[in-house]
Protein backbone atom coordinates (compact mmCIF):
# COMPACT_ATOMS: atom_id res chain seq x y z
CA UNK A 1 0.00 0.00 0.00
CA UNK A 2 1.46 3.07 -1.09
CA UNK A 3 1.55 5.82 2.13
CA UNK A 4 0.11 9.10 1.57
CA UNK A 5 1.89 12.38 2.32
CA UNK A 6 0.38 14.82 5.02
CA UNK A 7 1.11 18.19 5.26
CA UNK A 8 -0.24 21.00 7.60
CA UNK A 9 -1.35 23.97 5.27
CA UNK A 10 -2.35 27.41 6.26
CA UNK A 11 -6.11 25.86 6.08
CA UNK A 12 -5.84 22.83 8.03
CA UNK A 13 -3.85 18.95 6.82
CA UNK A 14 -3.71 17.85 4.26
CA UNK A 15 -3.17 14.74 2.75
CA UNK A 16 -1.62 13.80 -0.57
CA UNK A 17 -2.13 10.61 -2.40
CA UNK A 18 -4.72 8.17 -3.36
CA UNK A 19 -8.11 8.74 -3.08
CA UNK A 20 -7.43 12.33 -2.26
CA UNK A 21 -7.74 15.62 -4.63
CA UNK A 22 -4.69 16.10 -6.45
CA UNK A 23 -2.16 18.26 -5.03
CA UNK A 24 -1.63 21.05 -7.86
CA UNK A 25 1.55 23.21 -7.84
CA UNK A 26 2.20 26.17 -8.98
CA UNK A 27 5.57 27.04 -9.67
CA UNK A 28 7.06 30.73 -9.66
CA UNK A 29 10.57 30.23 -10.88
CA UNK A 30 12.14 33.23 -12.09
CA UNK A 31 9.52 34.47 -13.46
CA UNK A 32 8.96 37.48 -11.10
CA UNK A 33 11.61 39.04 -13.61
CA UNK A 34 13.24 40.64 -10.17
CA UNK A 35 10.15 42.40 -9.17
CA UNK A 36 8.44 41.70 -6.02
CA UNK A 37 4.96 43.33 -7.03
CA UNK A 38 4.90 40.51 -9.43
CA UNK A 39 5.89 38.19 -7.26
CA UNK A 40 3.04 38.77 -5.54
CA UNK A 41 0.97 39.11 -8.59
CA UNK A 42 1.89 35.59 -8.91
CA UNK A 43 0.65 34.35 -5.79
CA UNK A 44 -2.56 36.39 -6.42
CA UNK A 45 -2.97 34.56 -9.35
CA UNK A 46 -2.48 31.21 -7.88
CA UNK A 47 -4.92 31.40 -5.27
CA UNK A 48 -7.47 32.44 -7.85
CA UNK A 49 -6.82 29.41 -9.83
CA UNK A 50 -7.41 27.49 -6.45
CA UNK A 51 -4.00 25.62 -6.62
CA UNK A 52 -2.88 23.83 -3.59
CA UNK A 53 0.56 25.81 -3.05
CA UNK A 54 3.09 28.00 -4.58
CA UNK A 55 6.77 27.17 -4.86
CA UNK A 56 10.24 29.04 -5.44
CA UNK A 57 13.39 28.33 -5.68
CA UNK A 58 15.98 28.99 -2.81
CA UNK A 59 19.62 29.63 -4.66
CA UNK A 60 21.72 32.72 -5.35
CA UNK A 61 23.89 32.81 -8.66
CA UNK A 62 27.01 31.81 -5.87
CA UNK A 63 25.82 29.36 -4.33
CA UNK A 64 24.47 27.29 -7.34
CA UNK A 65 27.59 27.81 -9.33
CA UNK A 66 30.49 30.04 -10.66
CA UNK A 67 31.35 33.19 -12.02
CA UNK A 68 32.91 32.22 -14.68
CA UNK A 69 32.78 32.17 -18.62
CA UNK A 70 35.46 29.43 -19.30
CA UNK A 71 33.99 26.29 -21.94
CA UNK A 72 32.58 25.15 -18.41
CA UNK A 73 30.22 27.30 -17.72
CA UNK A 74 28.65 27.74 -21.05
CA UNK A 75 25.13 26.77 -21.43
CA UNK A 76 25.46 25.02 -24.97
CA UNK A 77 22.25 22.81 -25.05
CA UNK A 78 19.71 23.87 -27.40
CA UNK A 79 17.26 24.92 -25.07
CA UNK A 80 15.48 28.80 -23.87
CA UNK A 81 18.85 29.52 -22.23
CA UNK A 82 21.30 28.79 -24.86
CA UNK A 83 24.19 31.22 -25.03
CA UNK A 84 24.75 32.05 -21.72
CA UNK A 85 27.10 31.58 -18.81
CA UNK A 86 25.14 29.67 -15.96
CA UNK A 87 25.65 33.01 -13.70
CA UNK A 88 24.39 34.83 -16.16
CA UNK A 89 20.95 33.04 -16.06
CA UNK A 90 21.11 32.51 -12.50
CA UNK A 91 21.78 36.16 -11.99
CA UNK A 92 18.30 37.18 -13.48
CA UNK A 93 16.18 33.56 -12.38
CA UNK A 94 16.85 33.37 -8.50
CA UNK A 95 14.63 34.91 -6.52
CA UNK A 96 16.60 37.35 -3.49
CA UNK A 97 16.45 35.41 -0.50
CA UNK A 98 15.17 38.77 1.39
CA UNK A 99 11.71 38.38 -0.36
CA UNK A 100 11.42 34.61 0.65
CA UNK A 101 9.86 35.28 4.37
CA UNK A 102 7.87 37.78 3.12
CA UNK A 103 6.07 36.12 0.57
CA UNK A 104 5.45 33.05 2.64
CA UNK A 105 3.64 35.41 4.63
CA UNK A 106 1.94 36.92 1.65
CA UNK A 107 1.07 33.42 0.38
CA UNK A 108 -0.13 31.95 3.80
CA UNK A 109 -2.95 34.89 4.78
CA UNK A 110 -4.28 34.25 1.15
CA UNK A 111 -4.81 30.56 2.75
CA UNK A 112 -1.82 28.53 -0.01
CA UNK A 113 1.21 26.39 1.19
CA UNK A 114 4.23 28.09 0.46
CA UNK A 115 7.69 25.60 -0.23
CA UNK A 116 10.57 26.08 -1.93
CA UNK A 117 13.69 23.87 -3.60
CA UNK A 118 16.61 24.06 -2.25
CA UNK A 119 20.12 24.07 -3.90
CA UNK A 120 22.20 23.99 -1.25
CA UNK A 121 23.01 23.61 2.60
CA UNK A 122 22.50 27.40 3.27
CA UNK A 123 19.50 27.36 1.29
CA UNK A 124 18.28 24.48 3.99
CA UNK A 125 18.95 26.08 6.91
CA UNK A 126 17.16 29.44 5.51
CA UNK A 127 13.88 27.60 4.79
CA UNK A 128 14.18 25.58 8.41
CA UNK A 129 14.22 29.13 9.82
CA UNK A 130 11.22 30.06 7.60
CA UNK A 131 9.36 26.64 9.17
CA UNK A 132 8.41 25.91 5.31
CA UNK A 133 6.81 22.30 5.94
CA UNK A 134 8.00 20.62 2.76
CA UNK A 135 10.71 20.19 0.84
CA UNK A 136 11.20 19.82 -3.13
CA UNK A 137 14.60 18.17 -4.70
CA UNK A 138 15.21 19.71 -8.05
CA UNK A 139 15.99 16.77 -10.94
CA UNK A 140 19.54 17.96 -11.19
CA UNK A 141 19.84 17.55 -7.59
CA UNK A 142 18.64 14.20 -7.20
CA UNK A 143 22.36 12.95 -7.77
CA UNK A 144 23.48 15.55 -5.11
CA UNK A 145 23.62 12.78 -1.76
CA UNK A 146 25.66 15.49 0.91
CA UNK A 147 22.32 18.00 -0.37
CA UNK A 148 19.75 14.76 0.54
CA UNK A 149 21.42 13.98 3.61
CA UNK A 150 20.74 17.83 4.66
CA UNK A 151 17.00 18.07 3.45
CA UNK A 152 16.50 14.66 5.16
CA UNK A 153 17.51 15.70 8.36
CA UNK A 154 15.34 18.28 8.67
CA UNK A 155 12.85 15.28 8.89
CA UNK A 156 9.97 16.68 6.33
CA UNK A 157 8.25 15.19 3.36
CA UNK A 158 10.53 15.59 0.15
CA UNK A 159 8.60 15.73 -3.64
CA UNK A 160 11.84 14.65 -5.98
CA UNK A 161 11.87 15.26 -9.84
CA UNK A 162 13.41 12.44 -11.60
CA UNK A 163 14.29 13.98 -14.92
CA UNK A 164 17.23 12.74 -16.30
CA UNK A 165 17.72 10.06 -13.49
CA UNK A 166 17.87 6.52 -13.63
CA UNK A 167 15.90 3.94 -11.39
CA UNK A 168 19.09 3.35 -9.80
CA UNK A 169 19.85 6.85 -9.11
CA UNK A 170 16.23 7.86 -7.80
CA UNK A 171 16.30 4.67 -5.79
CA UNK A 172 19.80 6.01 -3.69
CA UNK A 173 18.16 9.12 -3.21
CA UNK A 174 15.05 7.54 -1.91
CA UNK A 175 17.47 5.48 0.20
CA UNK A 176 19.39 8.65 1.44
CA UNK A 177 16.66 10.96 2.23
CA UNK A 178 14.94 8.14 4.76
CA UNK A 179 18.21 6.93 6.26
CA UNK A 180 18.76 10.58 7.66
CA UNK A 181 15.12 10.90 8.82
CA UNK A 182 12.86 11.96 6.11
CA UNK A 183 9.15 10.40 6.28
CA UNK A 184 7.76 10.35 3.64
CA UNK A 185 8.54 10.74 -0.34
CA UNK A 186 7.28 11.24 -3.51
CA UNK A 187 8.82 11.02 -6.69
CA UNK A 188 7.19 13.04 -9.92
CA UNK A 189 8.23 12.09 -12.99
CA UNK A 190 9.96 14.80 -15.69
CA UNK A 191 11.30 15.19 -18.73
CA UNK A 192 14.62 17.66 -17.92
CA UNK A 193 13.88 19.69 -21.49
CA UNK A 194 12.85 23.29 -21.39
CA UNK A 195 10.53 23.54 -23.17
CA UNK A 196 9.55 19.21 -23.14
CA UNK A 197 7.65 18.42 -25.83
CA UNK A 198 4.33 15.84 -25.57
CA UNK A 199 6.18 13.05 -27.55
CA UNK A 200 8.88 13.23 -25.55
CA UNK A 201 6.82 12.79 -21.40
CA UNK A 202 6.06 8.69 -21.54
CA UNK A 203 3.42 9.03 -18.96
CA UNK A 204 3.18 5.54 -18.46
CA UNK A 205 6.25 5.84 -15.87
CA UNK A 206 3.82 7.54 -13.75
CA UNK A 207 2.06 4.03 -12.47
CA UNK A 208 5.28 2.46 -13.27
CA UNK A 209 6.80 4.81 -10.21
CA UNK A 210 4.28 4.44 -8.01
CA UNK A 211 4.56 0.18 -8.82
CA UNK A 212 7.94 0.01 -8.66
CA UNK A 213 8.88 2.32 -5.62
CA UNK A 214 6.20 2.20 -3.61
CA UNK A 215 5.62 5.82 -3.35
CA UNK A 216 3.02 8.68 -4.43
CA UNK A 217 3.88 9.86 -7.94
CA UNK A 218 2.98 13.04 -10.23
CA UNK A 219 4.10 14.90 -12.83
CA UNK A 220 6.62 18.20 -13.15
CA UNK A 221 5.44 18.84 -16.40
CA UNK A 222 7.69 21.60 -18.70
CA UNK A 223 5.27 20.98 -21.66
CA UNK A 224 3.55 23.95 -22.53
CA UNK A 225 -0.56 22.95 -22.65
CA UNK A 226 -2.51 21.33 -20.72
CA UNK A 227 -3.21 17.89 -21.87
CA UNK A 228 -0.11 15.80 -20.61
CA UNK A 229 -0.83 17.07 -16.75
CA UNK A 230 -4.53 16.56 -17.35
CA UNK A 231 -3.62 12.74 -18.99
CA UNK A 232 -1.44 11.95 -16.33
CA UNK A 233 -3.82 12.73 -13.61
CA UNK A 234 -5.99 10.03 -15.51
CA UNK A 235 -3.04 7.43 -15.18
CA UNK A 236 -3.03 7.74 -11.50
CA UNK A 237 -0.83 11.34 -10.82
CA UNK A 238 -1.39 12.46 -7.07
CA UNK A 239 1.08 15.71 -7.74
CA UNK A 240 1.13 18.05 -10.61
CA UNK A 241 3.52 20.92 -11.25
CA UNK A 242 3.35 23.47 -13.65
CA UNK A 243 5.31 26.43 -13.59
CA UNK A 244 2.76 29.89 -13.64
CA UNK A 245 3.52 33.55 -15.79
CA UNK A 246 1.53 36.43 -15.69
CA UNK A 247 2.62 36.69 -19.46
CA UNK A 248 4.92 35.18 -22.06
CA UNK A 249 4.62 38.18 -23.69
CA UNK A 250 6.76 40.11 -20.79
CA UNK A 251 9.11 37.66 -21.05
CA UNK A 252 10.88 35.66 -18.55
CA UNK A 253 13.18 32.95 -17.66
CA UNK A 254 10.97 30.22 -18.16
CA UNK A 255 8.11 31.72 -19.89
CA UNK A 256 8.25 29.13 -22.80
CA UNK A 257 6.91 26.06 -20.80
CA UNK A 258 4.67 28.42 -18.08
CA UNK A 259 1.03 29.15 -17.72
CA UNK A 260 -0.92 31.59 -17.94
CA UNK A 261 -3.45 32.55 -15.58
CA UNK A 262 -6.24 31.52 -17.79
CA UNK A 263 -4.56 28.52 -18.93
CA UNK A 264 -3.81 27.93 -15.09
CA UNK A 265 -7.66 28.20 -13.84
CA UNK A 266 -8.35 26.22 -17.22
CA UNK A 267 -5.94 23.13 -15.63
CA UNK A 268 -6.79 23.24 -12.02
CA UNK A 269 -10.91 23.14 -13.70
CA UNK A 270 -10.02 20.17 -15.59
CA UNK A 271 -8.28 18.13 -13.25
CA UNK A 272 -10.86 18.59 -11.35
CA UNK A 273 -13.54 17.42 -13.41
CA UNK A 274 -10.92 14.20 -14.31
CA UNK A 275 -11.02 12.92 -10.84
CA UNK A 276 -14.65 13.32 -10.36
CA UNK A 277 -14.95 11.43 -13.45
CA UNK A 278 -12.04 8.60 -12.47
CA UNK A 279 -14.07 8.22 -9.50
CA UNK A 280 -14.22 4.26 -7.99
CA UNK A 281 -14.64 0.85 -9.77
CA UNK A 282 -18.47 0.29 -10.06
CA UNK A 283 -20.59 -2.10 -11.75
CA UNK A 284 -24.31 -1.11 -10.54
CA UNK A 285 -26.57 0.93 -12.35
CA UNK A 286 -26.77 4.57 -11.12
CA UNK A 287 -29.97 6.42 -10.46
CA UNK A 288 -29.69 8.67 -13.41
CA UNK A 289 -28.78 5.43 -15.52
CA UNK A 290 -31.98 3.60 -14.25
CA UNK A 291 -33.81 6.41 -15.61
CA UNK A 292 -33.20 5.22 -19.08
CA UNK A 293 -33.29 1.15 -18.46
CA UNK A 294 -36.58 1.30 -19.85
CA UNK A 295 -35.23 2.06 -23.78
CA UNK A 296 -33.47 -0.82 -24.08
CA UNK A 297 -34.60 -3.38 -26.43
CA UNK A 298 -37.05 -6.02 -25.59
CA UNK A 299 -39.98 -8.17 -27.66
CA UNK A 300 -42.87 -6.50 -29.41
CA UNK A 301 -45.39 -8.08 -31.54
CA UNK A 302 -45.01 -6.10 -34.66
CA UNK A 303 -47.52 -7.71 -36.72
CA UNK A 304 -51.43 -8.38 -34.84
CA UNK A 305 -50.74 -12.42 -33.83
CA UNK A 306 -54.21 -14.13 -33.88
CA UNK A 307 -54.96 -16.61 -30.84
CA UNK A 308 -53.54 -19.65 -31.90
CA UNK A 309 -50.97 -18.60 -34.42
CA UNK A 310 -47.35 -19.07 -33.85
CA UNK A 311 -44.76 -16.70 -32.58
CA UNK A 312 -42.31 -16.43 -35.60
CA UNK A 313 -39.69 -14.05 -37.27
CA UNK A 314 -41.92 -12.42 -39.24
CA UNK A 315 -44.49 -11.09 -36.17
CA UNK A 316 -41.64 -10.97 -32.96
CA UNK A 317 -38.51 -8.52 -32.88
CA UNK A 318 -36.39 -7.37 -30.35
CA UNK A 319 -36.55 -3.81 -30.73
CA UNK A 320 -36.65 -0.35 -28.59
CA UNK A 321 -38.01 0.20 -25.48
CA UNK A 322 -38.07 -2.28 -23.05
CA UNK A 323 -41.64 -3.33 -21.64
CA UNK A 324 -41.94 -6.76 -22.87
CA UNK A 325 -39.56 -10.11 -22.40
CA UNK A 326 -35.62 -9.12 -22.24
CA UNK A 327 -34.26 -10.14 -26.08
CA UNK A 328 -32.40 -13.57 -24.01
CA UNK A 329 -35.76 -15.31 -24.45
CA UNK A 330 -36.03 -14.61 -28.17
CA UNK A 331 -35.07 -18.18 -29.32
CA UNK A 332 -37.17 -19.68 -26.20
CA UNK A 333 -40.46 -18.10 -27.95
CA UNK A 334 -39.77 -18.35 -31.62
CA UNK A 335 -42.75 -21.56 -32.48
CA UNK A 336 -45.07 -21.23 -29.37
CA UNK A 337 -48.75 -20.63 -29.66
CA UNK A 338 -50.10 -17.27 -28.65
CA UNK A 339 -52.74 -17.75 -25.71
CA UNK A 340 -54.84 -15.04 -26.70
CA UNK A 341 -54.95 -12.07 -29.93
CA UNK A 342 -51.73 -9.77 -29.32
CA UNK A 343 -51.83 -6.67 -31.45
CA UNK A 344 -49.15 -4.89 -33.12
CA UNK A 345 -46.65 -3.12 -31.00
CA UNK A 346 -47.52 -4.67 -27.73
CA UNK A 347 -44.86 -6.19 -25.47
CA UNK A 348 -44.56 -9.46 -25.52
CA UNK A 349 -45.19 -11.28 -21.60
CA UNK A 350 -45.24 -14.72 -20.25
CA UNK A 351 -48.79 -14.84 -19.92
CA UNK A 352 -49.53 -14.40 -23.90
CA UNK A 353 -47.79 -17.27 -24.73
CA UNK A 354 -48.50 -21.32 -24.33
CA UNK A 355 -46.02 -23.10 -22.63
Amino acid sequence: MIKSITIKTPTGKRTIGPNNPVFIVAEMSGNHNQSYERAQKIIDVAVEAKVDAIKLQTYTPDTITLDCDNKYFQIKTNNTWKGQTLYELYKKAYTPWEWQPKLKKYAESKGILFFSTPFDNTAVDFLEKMDVKLYKVASFEIVDIPLLEKIGKTRKPVIISRGMATLEEIKLAIKILKENGCPQVAVLHCVSSYPAKPEQMNLATIPDIMKKLNVISGLSDHTLGLNTSITSVALGANIIEKHLTLSRNEGGVDVQFSLEPSELKQLVKSIREVEKSIGKINYKCDKKEKENVIYRKSLFAVKDINKGEKLTEENIRSIRPGYGLPPRHYKKIMGKIAVKNIKKGTPVNQKMIKN
